[in-house]
């Protein structure tokens, strides 16, 4: 189809995504804020402050372990071996989508016992059969949950669309060690349980030092960081679900997404950061754009994102039907995006900003380093760069402190160590 562009409303809605400096001050002071009324338990934070009872590793440690990494519909389950300082190995994988054409291990009409069969099979495929080797198993659980210890977690509510009966309320290393038993596993013992951003922290540090905060930067988003409680000990990780940061400004793109989203009013940051929805906030302002009723343009993928943002518009925008653009309208439609993409990075670094500064508790930053995680951060042109940039805007000489680190297979390699932590203590 033939599109009238309003480049009028096309510059508009790119500045509804521009952060400017004294914006994005604020943001990291109020993130700080929450991050201590969180401490404080008094009702007052937008922060989850969810403790994961384990602390960061020495860098010793060994052995081999299983790892379920079980964050949405694709689950695996490792056979991991640590030689320590940061060196490991996979002796054997196992990996099965959730939901496919055959079957479905998400739905409401799963009981839990068949989810947890289906977990414990993958188990039986990486242990390839061996069901006498005595063997701990660590469990990256990416859900809402909550825990009085490491060793195992609650579901809150299920999330990511699903609604298998039986698990909300329950716990989820009891489940699967009742699967594992039904299928004869008895030798495999679930000794921990971390979320997946608690799991990029301790896979890190396994290889460096001075790693204190961890982030999952993807579909999804959250931040963690080890908490010193006042110099008490031990220090012990918190898991913020920092998508639920809320003392944030939306504009009408936000506020229109957050109408028909699945939670209205919940996850701010995460629906202003993710790569969940910033393919459907370009859409809307494509939409205004063009003078589209809202819903009309379905949302990009984070693929076509980052085509726009190396490629140019022309090819994605004319895979929607949206042709007839002159040379100026294509370059605002990229703009826009790089906008979106870009307002996203800097909120990130305003969180990491606020958290870095609570570390710091007035003194000066010292050198670290912050774990991320992500197919959005590792694959989104400018998008690290543009962290870079928001972080010496804020954190001016002291930036220089502060080094991104990115890290591979932390679900799986953190839920591991979690478990070796688990057992040697």
């Amino acid at each position: 189809m033939n599109c009238v562009w309003n480049s009028a409303k096309a510059r508009e809605a790119e500045e509804a995504f521009h952060i400017r400096g004294g914006e994005l001050s604020s943001v990291a002071a109020a993130f700080r804020f929450d991050i201590e009324q969180g401490l404080k338990q008094n009702g007052l934070s937008s922060l989850r402050m969810l403790p994961s009872y384990v602390a960061l590793p020495k860098g010793t440690e060994t052995g081999d372990y299983l790892a379920l990494d079980f964050g949405g519909t694709n689950v695996r389950v490792l056979h991991l071996r640590l030689y320590g300082k940061g060196r490991w190995e996979i002796i054997k994988k196992a990996a099965a989508p959730l939901r496919c054409a055959i079957y479905d291990y998400i739905g409401k009409d799963t009981p839990a016992e068949e989810l947890f069969d289906f977990l414990a099979g993958l188990v039986d495929s990486a242990l390839d059969g061996d069901n006498q080797t005595p063997c701990i198993l660590g469990h990256t659980f990416s859900f809402p949950s909550e825990q009085d210890s490491l060793d195992d977690a609650k579901l809150i509510i299920w999330t990511k669309e699903f609604a298998v009966q039986g698990v909300e309320g329950k716990y989820v290393n009891e489940l699967l060690r009742r699967a594992l038993v039904r299928h004869g596993f008895s030798n495999v013992t679930p000794v921990a349980v971390v979320n997946d951003t608690v799991a990029v922290l301790l896979a890190a540090a396994y290889a460096a030092e001075d790693v204190y905060i961890g982030s999952i930067y993807a579909t999804g988003h959250n931040v963690c960081y080890l908490e010193n409680f006042g110099g008490r000990s031990p220090k012990m990780i918190l898991n913020m679900e920092s998508g639920g940061f809320s003392k944030l400004v939306p504009n009408v793109f936000d506020t229109a997404l957050d109408a028909r989203s699945e939670k209205p009013g919940e996850q701010r940051m995460e629906k202003m950061t993710s790569g969940r929805y910033l393919g459907e906030l370009y859409a809307l302002a494509v939409e205004s754009c063009l003078g589209l009723d809202e819903g009309t343009v379905q949302a990009f993928s984070g693929e076509e994102l980052s085509m726009i943002l190396s490629e140019g518009a022309e090819k994605v925008l004319a895979f929607r039907g949206i042709e007839g653009l002159s040379e100026e309208e294509l370059s605002q439609a990229e703009a826009l995006a790089e906008a979106v993409c870009r307002r996203s990075a800097r909120l990130v670094a305003a969180e990491f900003t606020g958290t870095l500064w609570h570390l710091a508790e007035g003194g000066m930053i010292l050198p670290q380093r912050i774990a991320v995680e992500g197919s959005l951060y590792e694959n989104v042109p400018f998008l690290q760069a543009a962290l870079h940039d928001a972080l010496v805007e804020l954190l001016s000489s002291e930036a220089k402190n502060v080094e991104i680190r990115t890290v591979e297979d932390g679900s799986a390699l953190g839920a591991a160590i979690a478990a070796c932590l688990a057992e040697k203590n």
